[in-house]
């Protein structure tokens, strides 16, 4: 039975997937290559990749900087392009999905709470009538290389996970199961691995990107995590990206990469209800 005393930091997450990860190797097609991304809200920022860095300048100065990426793909023509950005004494967990067939993007942007803000109890927060997580994700939608318009990023939320039950392996040792409850909560379960025994359900975030291509989004609230992958439910792939505080002391990130081979266990269809 799970105790307490079971759940570990993300760092040691970390350390549980690392040997034989099934993840996708980096990508080194966008290397040279250049992007304006018009974002809805009126944001412009280039960003120019070279083989190790991504390097961002906003046309209106209110943010610029480099930094070591990850870009993968699970889906020809699309790629998730993954890195950490310091900026105002603050890391932030900055994703992109960049859609070379409709000239878009989606990008999230997340962050972790203070050693303070996790001392906030569940109780407190639900009856201050805040959510339970501490972590928080900001989605914005814009296009590629020419001025936004409505319409111009087609990805956008979805219901078409609800009521799927998937398993996904990780490694040889790592496998998860996650049932999709409804538009904004998920359950989870480590059915073997460094976590084998807990589970919990999560504030999530489901966009459709492509046909049976999905970026899935969790925010945990027991231990402060940011999850973000894309589900292949074609070629039963999903990769993505963990990220964390390494360690119990609000000193140091965790964020490492996770990919896996998924597969359906069942679909739970509620009718009308």
């Amino acid at each position: 039975m799970s105790n307490a005393s079971d759940w570990i930091t993300v760092g040691a997450l970390a350390e549980g997937f690392a040997p034989e990860a099934f993840i996708l190797p980096k990508l080194a097609e966008l290397a040279g290559r250049r992007f304006t991304l018009f974002f809805e809200n009126g944001w412009e920022i280039d960003h120019r990749f070279d083989a190790e860095q991504v390097h961002w300048i906003a046309t209106d100065g209110h943010s610029s900087g480099s930094a070591a990426y990850r870009a993968t793909s699970v889906r020809p023509g699309i790629y998730l392009v993954d890195f950490i950005k310091h900026e105002d004494s603050k890391d932030w967990s900055i994703s992109l999905v960049i859609d070379s067939h409709s000239q878009s993007f989606t990008a999230v942007i997340g962050s972790l709470p203070s050693a303070e803000q996790t001392r906030e109890g569940l109780y407190s927060r639900a009856l201050a009538g805040k959510t339970l997580t501490t972590v928080q994700a900001s989605f914005y939608h814009g296009s590629l290389d020419k001025p936004w318009q409505p319409g111009a990023c087609p990805h956008a939320p979805t219901t078409e996970l609800v009521g799927i039950r998937n398993r996904y392996r990780y490694s040889p040792t790592e496998v998860y199961e996650h049932i999709y409850l409804n538009p904004d909560y998920y359950t989870w379960q480590c059915l073997k691995g460094v976590e084998q025994g807990l589970c919990d359900t999560d504030l999530c975030h489901y966009y459709k990107i492509a046909d049976e291509l999905y970026l899935f989004v969790w925010r945990e609230k027991i231990v402060p995590t940011l999850g973000l992958v894309m589900i292949d439910l074609q070629n039963h792939r999903s990769d993505g990206k963990i990220f964390g505080y390494a360690g119990d002391r609000f000193d140091s990130l965790s964020n490492f990469p996770v990919a896996s081979y998924c597969d359906l266990l069942n679909r739970t269809d509620y009718g009308d209800e």
